[in-house]
C-alpha cells in the first residue's frame, strides 16, 4: 500500500509573519460604543502573504474559530479555547499556541468596561500597511477593517473580558 504525501504542513508560528492587534471603538446598532479587536498579519512571513493566510486559517481552525463563518459568541462558551485579559491599559488575546498584546485606548476601555466583551475580527487577510508602532490612520483602518475581503477572510468572535481582580 503507497500513500500520496500530503500537501499540508504542520503549523508553524513563524508562518504567521508578524502579527498585529489593534484595539478601538465605534457605534454599534444599538447606539452604544462597541469595542472591536482586529487581528491581522503583514503577510511577511518566508513563503509571503499566501501561507501567511493559510497558517492564519489554521490557527484559527485548531482553536474551533471558523473562518467566513458564523459569529462565534464566546461568552456562552466557556470552553472556548481564546481569551481576552484587559489589564493596565492593554488588551491581551490568547489563543493556543500564542499571547499577542496592544495598548487600548481610554474609549475602548470604557466600551469594554461596560458591555463585558469585545469583538474580535481576525482576519487571513494580510495587511502590509498596517505596521505596527506606526499610527494607524482612521480611514485606512475603516477602509481595511470594513472591506468585504477582510471580513469573509475572517473569524467573528464575541470575547468576554477578563480582569487579573476578577
Amino acid at each position: 500500500m503507497t500513500s500520496t504525501p500530503s500537501e499540508t504542513r504542520p503549523f508553524r508560528l513563524a508562518d504567521l509573519g508578524t502579527l498585529v492587534v489593534l484595539a478601538w471603538s465605534g457605534e454599534a446598532p444599538d447606539g452604544g460604543d462597541m469595542p472591536y479587536l482586529l487581528a491581522y498579519s503583514l503577510g511577511d512571513a518566508e513563503g509571503g502573504p499566501e501561507a501567511t493566510a493559510a497558517a492564519i486559517e489554521a490557527l484559527l481552525a485548531n482553536n474551533g474559530l471558523p473562518v467566513g463563518g458564523d459569529l462565534v459568541d464566546g461568552t456562552a462558551r466557556p470552553s472556548l479555547p481564546v481569551t481576552l485579559l484587559v489589564e493596565a491599559g492593554q488588551a491581551v488575546l490568547s489563543l493556543a499556541p500564542l499571547n499577542a498584546q496592544c495598548p487600548a485606548p481610554a474609549e475602548w476601555l470604557a466600551a469594554v468596561g461596560e458591555r463585558g466583551y469585545a469583538y474580535l475580527v481576525f482576519t487571513t487577510r494580510p495587511w502590509p500597511e498596517g505596521e505596527p508602532g506606526r499610527p494607524v490612520d482612521p480611514e485606512a483602518l475603516r477602509d481595511f477593517a470594513g472591506a468585504e475581503e477582510t471580513l469573509t477572510a475572517a473569524a467573528h468572535v464575541v470575547l468576554p473580558a477578563r480582569s487579573l481582580r476578577g
